[in-house]
């Protein structure tokens, strides 16, 4: 317990990062097969990553920031998406459960069916939300497994989403959720941890 208050308190918004620290596959892997433990809707999984290390996409993408630095800093660009028509994949991703028997033939049609038909009946723009919304905790597990495994984040909206889709060839079926620069910060850019409101100013109870 004492570990994870540790490491929400010690997660901090990057804004630079020190020059010269390079990750590789192997260990931003050993960060995806944590995030791949997010909760999703209906288990639908409708996140997908882009890990940027090519210096070429990143000056790119620095360009589609707003020529925000940290993106040049950066040991790595991660760019969420959010897969708008996930639901069509209910299909294969119930299929496991019907293979060991937790799901009869009757249940496992029933599900696809429930799945895809909820999503189809709200439209687009519901669609469109639940890929925000699904992106979203999968970001933030993805900055926390990060932190855990030493490396430093940025969260980042101040984008154009379509230069970015236009620079990494991504196709309208996602939804660009946000771009998550990391590295290991350089802590002489570091400002102090801006003002949190007291939880009585957040929370309300109903009892």
């Amino acid at each position: 317990m004492t570990e994870f208050l540790e490491l929400v308190k010690e997660r901090r918004s990057a804004s630079n990062f020190l020059p010269g620290y390079s990750i590789s596959e192997q260990e931003l892997n050993e960060i995806f097969e944590i995030v791949k433990l997010a909760p999703s809707a209906f288990n639908l999984q409708h996140t997908n990553y882009i890990a940027v290390l090519d210096k070429e996409k990143k000056n790119m993408l620095h360009e589609a920031a707003n020529g925000q630095y940290k993106i040049l800093s950066s040991s790595a660009v991660i760019i969420v998406l959010g897969d708008k028509k996930a639901f069509h994949q209910a299909k294969e991703i119930y299929e496991g459960l019907k293979l060991l028997g937790v799901l009869n033939k009757q249940e496992y049609d029933d599900m696809v069916h429930d799945t895809v038909s909820f999503y189809q009946s709200r439209g687009e723009a519901f669609q469109r939300d639940e890929a925000i919304r699904n992106g979203s905790l999968s970001s933030m597990l993805f900055m926390m497994a990060a932190k855990e495994k030493g490396w430093d984040t940025c969260p980042m909206i101040g984008f154009d989403p379509q230069k970015v889709k236009e620079v990494l060839n991504i196709n309208e079926q996602y939804e660009v959720v946000m771009m998550i620069t990391l590295g290991k910060e350089k802590l002489e850019s570091r400002k102090p941890r801006g003002f949190r409101k007291p939880v009585n100013e957040f929370v309300t109870y109903i009892s």
